[in-house]
């Protein structure tokens, strides 16, 4: 889609929204995934996409497919550049190229359940999450860029899950075999 097509979607989806703000709320494309073997995890979009996951081979993997924490990066740093793209679009702002680049640190320690010295839990979760953005723009101030960047950043969803304490509800539902 061209910046000018972007534009009008936006605009009519706005113009929707406006009128009637409760189709704005909706049920996000569930992520399935199911273990293959060993580390290896297939994750599946309702549209038939599909993503294979595996772990390093220090953690018991075979370190030949992206990790899930590296997908979650993934969809940070692309959820950026589609904001970046979505929002130069509303503003009329030509862009030439977008390049995001999303890193973090973890601590394996754990992802294994230890604890640290102290007797804490570690998280397992990613710290220092760092995004660099590169915006080339034709005919833009440097200022107009970087609001845009600005106003990608406050409004990725994505970005707002890893910044805000997102509520996880966590259902299990257990399938027992017994021996014939």
């Amino acid at each position: 889609m061209s910046a000018t097509e972007i534009s009008a979607a936006l605009q009519r989806a706005q113009s929707v929204l406006l009128r009637r703000p409760s189709a704005g709320l909706q049920h996000d494309a569930p992520a399935t995934a199911r273990w293959s073997q060993g580390t290896r995890v297939v994750t599946r979009h309702p549209n038939g996409a599909q993503v294979l996951t595996d772990m390093p081979t220090e953690l018991g993997g075979s370190g030949d497919q992206v990790s899930p924490g590296w997908l979650v990066r993934a969809g940070f740093a692309s959820c950026t550049a589609t904001l970046v793209a979505m929002i130069a679009a509303e503003r009329g702002v030509a862009l030439e190229s977008v390049d995001v680049v999303t890193s973090s640190e973890s601590d394996t320690r754990g992802l294994l359940g230890m604890v640290d010295a102290d007797g804490a839990p570690v998280s397992s979760g990613p710290g220092n999450v760092r995004t660099v953005v590169r915006v080339c723009a034709r005919d833009a101030s440097a200022e107009e860029v970087r609001s845009i960047v600005d106003e990608a950043h406050r409004r990725s969803p994505v970005g707002c899950a890893l910044q805000h304490a997102t509520p996880v509800a966590l259902h299990v539902e257990v399938d027992i075999l017994k021996a014939a």
